[in-house]
């Protein structure tokens, strides 16, 4: 999550400090930083979830909560891989925005 804000500030800088199409290699960079900060977040959420149906299916032993527990889990991977997709763009994005600018 540091490394998506740090990602997000950096694109932000850059948006202030270039001319027009490094900005908008800028901003494309914000933005992608931006979807990255979100996808981030709803894993977290559902990490949390996942955390919080694990407790449930420990404490009752019932086997539907069990299920729904790694249903949860599943779902939480999947969306933080999602998430890690999502930074590894921005990054890319940011860094193209970087070298765009040092031409400038």
């Amino acid at each position: 999550m540091r490394m998506i804000t740090i990602a997000a500030v950096a694109a932000l800088a850059m948006t202030a400090a270039a001319c027009q199409k490094p900005a908008d290699k800028a901003a494309d960079a914000t933005a992608a930083a931006n979807t990255a900060a979100a996808d981030s977040a709803a894993a977290t959420n559902a990490a949390a979830a996942a955390s919080d149906a694990s407790a449930t299916a420990m404490q009752t032993g019932n086997t539907a909560d069990a299920a729904a527990a790694g249903d949860a889990a599943k779902t939480a991977g999947a969306m933080a891989e999602k998430a890690g997709d999502e930074a590894k763009k921005a990054g890319d994005k940011a860094q193209d925005a970087t070298k765009d600018a040092a031409k400038h």
